[in-house]
């Protein structure tokens, strides 16, 4: 089973957005749209989900800038935090986000790690993925890591040139270091990008997990390729074979 970290394994979703949202906020404010309608701030729940849910920092940062009419330059690798390019805006959400996960780290939800635990003990083989370079440090904060057979995160996209969700580049790699076909393994995914990357992928089932619950977030889970949605991983114990709650 491959599993997404942000929002899925650990409760860190929250501090990505808030994260975002401060470098979103100051960048609408230094370069305010032409249409009023669009220098609203960003929204941490609706705009969080749509644009930048899963994805890399500097695609996240594009498609948030692109829905609001902003054309700024990309910049530079290695571009110092601020509003001036787009990866200046991705080094700002960077650099607010590891201050807050120092500061506070991450929660688990209960259902999450009795899932982990009921796989682990059926010996059924699970790989944890991130878009995030930070995906081993919020699961050792976690003390996740025993649980997994391997990690696929931001570092080894760098690494190995892996394109970022809703490509399924990431999920195909955790497949390949589990020796397992997509077709015979599960995505599960809290994020749009990473249910359309799972479908793209070819993966045997995809798992929408809807923290939102919305009227609209399972909705669009499910129209992103999404086979199953559930509002917590508690729910799919009955699917481990041997778990108590099966």
């Amino acid at each position: 089973m491959v599993l997404d970290t942000d929002g899925v394994l650990v409760d860190s979703a929250r501090l990505h957005a808030a994260a975002w949202k401060d470098a979103f906020d100051a960048c609408l404010r230094a370069h305010p749209p032409d249409d009023p309608a669009q220098r609203r701030p960003f929204d941490a729940g609706e705009d969080y989900r749509r644009y930048v849910d899963g994805k890399s920092r500097l695609d996240g940062a594009l498609a948030f800038l692109d829905s609001r009419g902003l054309r700024l330059p990309e910049g530079g690798a290695g571009e110092e935090p601020g509003v001036g390019s787009v990866r200046a805006v991705a080094a700002e959400k960077e650099r607010r986000f590891v201050a807050r996960l120092r500061a506070s780290g991450a929660r688990t939800w209960p259902g999450t790690v009795r899932l982990l635990r009921g796989l682990h003990a059926a010996a059924i083989p699970c790989a944890a993925v991130s878009a995030s370079r930070h995906a081993r440090e919020l699961l050792a904060k976690a003390d996740l890591t025993p649980l997994f057979r391997t990690v696929v995160d931001g570092q080894d996209a760098a690494r190995l040139g892996l394109r970022g969700k809703p490509d399924p580049a990431l999920f195909l790699e955790a497949a390949r270091r589990l020796e397992v076909a997509a077709s015979e393994a599960a995505v599960v995914e809290d994020a749009l990008a990473g249910v359309e990357a799972g479908r793209r992928g070819g993966f045997g089932l995809v798992v929408g997990v809807d923290r939102t619950a919305t009227p609209e977030s399972a909705r669009d889970l499910r129209e992103h390729g999404a086979d199953v949605v559930v509002g917590d991983l508690g729910e799919l114990l009955t699917a481990v074979p041997g778990s108590a709650e099966g």
